[in-house]
């Protein structure tokens, strides 16, 4: 009799209309891993920045139809994904479930579904490909939260071969398509953070430039590349350089831009505005010989085929978290790492023993 394998699939997920636009930022918000404030103080700018933010992302909204195409581009993922690993495997009944951070379907309908469903075993994969305490980690909680209970935790993939050579082919595709132009610079843009995040311990940058440097590796016609962060909210220091910087400086040098969302795995709000319009427009503005936008991996065979190697893997060994390769990942600067703190507490089991 087939495993019937519940793969759960975490993301930050969007507003489905205009009406949602306010509670999906104020959730946003509100989460402890995103506002480091005590919990009164915490709700209060929650409310502030939802309330004042609002009406211009409404307006952003709009331009996409009144609402995000995040969970209508996972649901491909998904059908894609079991598809996928039916074809491999014929011990297996796979079935994936969509458990949105900030918006509907949340974590929690998620624990609810695949408890209906009765599972043998879960495997929770966030397409977050970089870890950070932000994303996957605060998915992770939530899970917990939600009374999920143990499962088998892939916890990142930054290098995995067929994720690096999908974004590696679509940026060689974007380049072809324009041209091949020869004084190109390929800006790699992901989501940022708040400095103190990454001194925290968080690895989502360094992890952010493994990934880079494996896409890169596999570019060797195009030699200019340059690691770059959007997206920034609010007075704190955001990790650099902003994408808005790289995408002027890339334009005063007189190349044509060639920009991969190298952290986004769907298209959303900071694809299709962001990159889509106001770069582009800076990049016109500022007199660059061009400007390409590399599209996000969405349900491209090559990443499915990665998301699929990645749940079969998962299904080896012992319940709980699957390091890329087997092993921690991290350097030990990177504290928040979950596969260094699962360690550290061993370690601090085993001395108490």
């Amino acid at each position: 009799m087939a495993r019937k394998i519940a793969i759960v699939l975490f993301n930050l997920g969007g507003p489905d209309d205009q009406k949602s636009v306010r509670p999906f930022l104020r959730n946003l918000f509100r989460d402890p891993a995103i506002i480091y404030a005590p919990a009164p103080v915490r709700e209060m700018l929650a409310w502030l920045i939802s309330t004042t933010r609002a009406p211009r992302v409404v307006k952003d909204y709009a331009k996409m139809g009144g609402g995000s195409p995040i969970v209508p581009e996972t649901e491909k993922q998904a059908r894609a994904l079991e598809s996928a690993i039916g074809e491999c495997t014929d011990d297996v009944e796979a079935r994936c479930f969509l458990a949105m951070r900030y918006w509907k379907p949340f974590v929690r309908d998620a624990v609810a579904e695949v408890k209906a469903w009765g599972a043998d075993e879960v495997v929770l994969l966030p397409l977050y490909p970089q870890f950070s305490t932000t994303t996957t980690g605060s998915s992770l909680k939530a899970w917990r939260d939600a009374g999920g209970g143990e499962a088998r935790t892939v916890c990142c993939f930054p290098t995995q071969p067929d994720f690096v050579a999908a974004h590696a082919r679509l940026i060689r595709e974007a380049w072809r398509q324009a041209g091949a132009p020869e004084n190109v610079r390929v800006l790699h843009s992901a989501h940022g953070l708040p400095e103190i995040t990454i001194k925290r311990g968080d690895p989502y940058q360094w992890q952010v430039e493994r990934t880079v440097a494996a896409v890169t590796a596999a570019l060797p016609e195009i030699s200019d590349h340059l690691t770059c962060y959007q997206s920034k909210v609010g007075p704190l220091e955001w990790i650099k350089p902003a994408t808005e910087d790289a995408v002027a400086e890339a334009a005063k040098d007189g190349k044509h831009i060639i920009l991969s969302p190298i952290a986004f795995v769907s298209e959303h709000i900071e694809t299709l505005i962001e990159l889509d319009e106001e770069y582009a427009e800076l990049a016109a503005e500022r007199g660059a010989a061009g400007y390409t936008r590399v599209p996000a991996l969405g349900a491209d065979g090559q990443f499915i085929d990665a998301l699929a190697d990645l749940t079969i893997g998962a299904l080896d060994g012992p319940l709980g978290l699957k390091p890329p390769e087997g092993e921690i990942f991290c350097p030990a600067e990177f504290g928040r790492c979950p596969c260094r703190e699962a360690a550290a507490g061993e370690a601090g089991d085993q001395a108490a023993e």
